[in-house]
């Protein structure tokens, strides 16, 4: 069973309990981390705080995992291709021109990818390297600094997208309700964060420094509606790894705790944690899938870099396709 402690230095960001179990006293690195779960909603997060965060991600971040200070060939490559396959997921929202904010925006790739094809885009990236990257190569609209301190009008967006950014945050709640009011009244929310029902990588790697708030679909879903969002549709990626949550502006925010308890929530990601083993990884395809997937990948960015002159010069090639078959209309 978890164990459970008397109180937290944390309160809970969706219920604000202070009554959590502990599921895990160690990162992914190795390192000591004490990752608890509330037990009134099953919000999960990293108590004491391993660092910073503005430091860290201002500085550090990018170094501690990429070891780059700005995106090598090989990060453009591989940026690029995860931007087409996000695109896939939102082109219904970008039939014709719309004004986008992409929080998080990295090294550019994914901006980029939506400015050639026709829409306004902006961005926030709190990593100088990488916000400088991307906008003298590839001339984004991007503020440097975190997204709590962008200075943008109410309903500027049409579609707001954050792409594995909201568990890096210190209050993903506030952060939830600033970019309600970014939206425009008939926008698009758009989220993606790790899931942390997911098995399909190994135990000792579910939890880490860099994530300090980890979601199931209940408690992201609870989560928005108590800042005023409501769930038009969610995605779970083929491995169960990450989930894609799409939310409009269209609930008053919930009052009170009583509404933000999710009953059994608790014991059902506690019984998840606790069952993911080594051995029941093992007896399925997926390790054996993503090693060759890694294997594959690696040799593939060899070949494809090879060459090139710039990340932008990368981009245009691989993006080429898709903006022949798909144009935006300027209405």
């Amino acid at each position: 069973m978890s164990q459970q402690v008397s109180s937290c230095s944390i309160p809970c960001n969706l219920c604000g309990g202070k009554e959590v179990a502990i599921l895990s006293n160690r990162s992914r690195s190795g390192k000591p981390l004490q990752t608890v779960i509330c037990r009134a909603c099953g919000l999960v997060w990293s108590d004491p705080r391993p660092y910073e965060a503005r430091q860290f991600y201002e500085e550090e971040y990018r170094l501690a995992y990429k070891q780059t200070y700005s995106p090598r060939p090989k990060h453009v490559l591989r940026a690029g291709k995860v931007a087409l396959s996000r695109f896939e997921k939102i082109a219904q929202l970008l039939s014709c021109r719309k004004t986008v904010l992409d929080v998080g925006t990295g090294g550019g790739e994914f901006a980029y990818l939506l400015q050639a094809l026709g829409h306004s885009v902006s961005g926030v990236e709190p990593n100088r390297g990488y916000a400088d990257h991307s906008i003298r190569n590839y001339g984004l609209n991007v503020q440097v600094g975190f997204v709590q301190d962008a200075a943008f009008q109410p309903e500027s967006f049409d579609v707001v997208t954050i792409w594995h950014v909201l568990e890096h945050t210190e209050d993903p709640g506030h952060v939830l309700a600033l970019l309600r009011s970014w939206l425009k009244v008939d926008g698009m929310l758009v989220v993606e964060v790790p899931n942390v029902e997911s098995t399909c990588q190994s135990p000792k790697n579910t939890f880490h420094e860099a994530h300090l708030y980890n979601f199931n679909v209940v408690s992201l879903r609870r989560l928005a509606k108590k800042h005023g969002m409501h769930e038009a549709w969610h995605l779970i990626s083929r491995d169960g790894g990450n989930i894609t949550m799409f939310f409009t502006p269209s609930q008053p925010p919930l009052e009170g705790p009583c509404e933000t308890v999710i009953p059994g929530n608790y014991e059902w990601v506690s019984r998840i944690v606790r069952g993911h083993s080594n051995v029941r990884r093992h007896l399925t395809p997926l390790p054996y899938l993503r090693a060759w997937q890694r294997l594959h990948r690696s040799l593939m960015e060899r070949r494809e870099t090879a060459g090139a002159t710039s990340g932008k010069a990368l981009l245009d090639q691989l993006y080429a396709p898709q903006l022949r078959s798909c144009s935006v209309s300027q209405t």
